[in-house]
């Protein structure tokens, strides 16, 4: 057999595409999503769903988790509905035992100025995004470290590393959700379990969706200029990110080739924090 000769250069060609494929089965792992009804959620839980997890989607939203699950019918994994409001942390505790990977994804917003903040509202979105999430991650550890292998990924935003106007209690609830996982990743390394955060930029979801009302009122400006004014001003891509693309960070960080990425956060944000 005659050995294949090098292109001029000296360099050989590299492994076909398909030969790079990062082929990931998650079959008989558990997986924990909240915030699963709808969005980046529901993209994850399918995603995940469909490497062959069993994935416990929680969320408050029965007709949300009652569709997630028609569209995960047949999948190699599984889908299985939770009603569950986050802000019973007891209970979001005790549902995240026995996952092998948790992704933390739940969130709300309101776009207020700082005077104008409902204190209530404010406590609302840091127990959800910020102690639901530690919560979460606590319950789900002991599983983890005793199997010495687990993956919690924390759906963070720009606004973990960017701040904006009108936006309080979710930056602040963002940026501790920073920080949440980097300790995570510290003391889980020793265990098996990495923690990171996926930053995206806006996404084409519901909450999106809302948050151009809110800020075309914050803004006296009309709803169409705040998607080009005001969201994605500082982007270099000019597009909403879309939940499959989030689903795929979330689940490339599952894969064995991420086994030493931790303690991080991967920004999909179409160069907004280039600037």
């Amino acid at each position: 057999m005659t050995r294949a000769s090098a292109p001029s250069g000296g360099t050989r060609p590299g492994p076909s595409p398909a030969a790079r494929t990062v082929a990931l089965d998650l079959t008989g792992r558990v997986a924990l999503v909240t915030g699963a009804a709808g969005g980046i959620g529901h993209a994850c839980a399918l995603r995940l769903a469909e490497a062959g997890a069993r994935v416990r989607a929680v969320d408050r939203a029965a007709e949300g988790l009652e569709t997630l699950a028609v569209s995960g019918a047949g999948l190699p994994g599984t889908i299985e509905p939770r009603l569950l409001d986050l802000t019973d942390l007891d209970a979001a505790e005790s549902a995240a035992a026995g996952a092998d990977i948790l992704v933390n994804n739940a969130g709300l917003q309101l776009v207020r100025p700082i005077e104008e903040f409902p204190p209530e509202v404010f406590h609302t979105v840091l127990t959800v995004m910020l102690e639901a999430p530690f919560r979460l991650i606590r319950g789900a550890l002991p599983h983890m470290y005793a199997q010495g292998w687990g993956r919690i990924v924390n759906l963070s935003s720009v606004h973990g590393l960017r701040a904006s106007a009108y936006k309080s209690a979710y930056v602040a609830a963002k940026h501790g959700l920073e920080g949440l996982s980097k300790t995570a990743a510290l003391e889980g390394a020793s265990h098996g379990v990495t923690s990171n955060c996926v930053n995206p930029g806006y996404v084409r979801t519901p909450l999106v969706e809302r948050q151009i009302a809110d800020q075309a009122a914050a803004h006296s400006i009309p709803p169409e200029r705040v998607l080009t004014d005001v969201l994605l001003k500082d982007s270099a891509l000019k597009r909403l990110v879309e939940p499959e693309e989030v689903a795929e960070a979330v689940l490339y960080l599952c894969t064995p080739h991420a086994s030493f990425v931790t303690g991080t956060s991967l920004v999909l944000d179409g160069g907004w924090t280039a600037h």
